[in-house]
């Protein structure tokens, strides 16, 4: 680049002058006059590009405008995958090398499990499978199957030393051989009890850095040997210590959503290509919105300050139009549509259940932090989700998450 610049400065009338054939066969360059110095700029021009070189005053060489029109023509046929998308962050120094390896194998079992949820009628795997885990739920059999495809994508990957899923007792120690720094937390298939009717369901996980100084009250559990004690001490953590997290959709379309702390992004799975594709960036839940999502199947359940605000929320109102209510049962589901639409979600206490369903370690504290940096909020009524310190791994806690101002109208009927 500097040979040309320089060569530009010694023969300034002859490069200026030249025809346009021979102007095209300095491609990529172009040369303008301006009235300072001289930049040399490689193809495609960039305002921002980091590799601009300022040499002796007089020219400015850009990209050769028929060049530049081929490019945009190409544009319309480009596409961005999510493998691109992060090797380009950690270019820009937002992650590192190991994360983005830890999430490239996160987002291959999401590839497998959405191949699973697809055929799993035609492969036998609707049905439970016979076993209970350890919160007491029949499990299905694609929640066994998914919780060993995902557990050993994050293993094979090198980057993981520690492994905690819903469907775990407690938390796996990656063997000596393939651990790596990160904790990896998820659920791999939630609302796995809609796969006999092919509803959406989808996979949620979290990723931390270790911290050896959090605590949990892990008892006097016999069933605990040092490793697993040690496990359980450094998983727990708020959710405020989350480096990255996200969820993978099965519906119509397979979307993978993911936040590494700067935004919210979506890619959609290219049936051709079998990669997933960036389709939104920087999403941002509305301030406020119009629908809520309850299971209302428990409303006599509820204390009287919920019921109120659900009363009030089918009140017309001056509007004359009140809340629309969804609720799929599926919580990726129902957040994605949230998150896009506006609204509030919401798993609350009740008699039955006295701190909620949703466990807050691999549920309630991936999808809140997901909400804030999209925009949004997520609370336990009372408190925001990413303050609370985990006790135990399967921990359960209310939940209200989705737009702001709706968020903050339910804490006020709460407090």
């Amino acid at each position: 680049m500097v040979s040309v610049a320089a060569a530009t400065t010694r023969t300034p009338s002859h490069l200026l002058f030249s025809s346009s054939r021979s102007i095209s066969h300095l491609s990529p360059f172009q040369l303008r006059v301006f009235d300072s110095k001289t930049t040399v700029v490689p193809y495609p021009y960039n305002n921002n590009s980091k590799s601009k070189k300022h040499v002796a005053a007089g020219f400015r060489c850009m990209a050769v405008g028929a060049a530049e029109a081929e490019t945009k023509k190409r544009n319309v046929f480009e596409i961005q995958t999510l493998t691109n998308w992060l090797l380009k962050q950690e270019q820009a120094g937002v992650i590192d090398a190991e994360l983005t390896i830890v999430l490239s194998s996160i987002s291959m079992a999401c590839k497998q499990i959405a191949s699973l949820v697809q055929r799993a009628s035609i492969s036998n795997l609707t049905g439970v499978q016979g076993a209970v885990n350890i919160q007491g739920e029949d499990q299905k059999k694609l929640d066994v199957v998914s919780n060993e495809v995902f557990s050993s994508c994050l293993r094979s990957s090198g980057r993981t030393g520690i492994i905690a899923s819903e469907e775990e007792d407690v938390p796996v120690a990656v063997e000596e051989s393939y651990s790596g720094n990160y904790i990896a937390v998820f659920d791999p298939l939630d609302g796995s009890s809609n796969i006999d009717a092919a509803v959406s369901t989808g996979s949620i996980f979290g990723i931390y850095s270790p911290n050896d100084e959090c605590f949990a009250d892990i008892g006097d559990n016999p069933t605990l040997d040092s490793a697993e004690q040690k496990c359980v001490v450094s998983v727990c953590q708020p959710g405020s210590n989350l480096l990255a997290a996200g969820y993978c959709m099965y519906s119509s379309s397979i979307i993978f959503v993911l936040t590494i702390g700067n935004g919210v992004f979506a890619f959609t799975l290219d049936p051709m290509y079998g990669e997933f594709v960036l389709t939104q960036e920087n999403i941002q839940i509305p301030k406020a919105g119009k629908i809520y999502s309850f299971n209302e199947g428990n409303y006599q359940l509820w204390d009287d300050k919920l019921k109120k605000y659900i009363d009030d929320l089918k009140d017309p109102g001056p509007s004359g139009k009140p809340y629309s209510a969804r609720y799929i049962g599926s919580l990726v589901g129902d957040f994605h549509r949230t998150m896009l639409y506006g609204g509030i979600y919401g798993y609350p206490s009740d008699k039955k259940s006295k701190n909620g369903k949703l466990r807050l370690l691999y549920e309630c504290a991936p999808m809140s932090f997901i909400a804030e940096q999209a925009g949004g909020k997520g609370s336990d009524g009372h408190q925001r989700i990413l303050d609370i310190t985990p006790l135990e791994i399967h921990q359960r806690v209310p939940l209200y998450i989705g737009s702001v101002e709706e968020v903050e109208k339910v804490e006020k009927y709460l407090a």
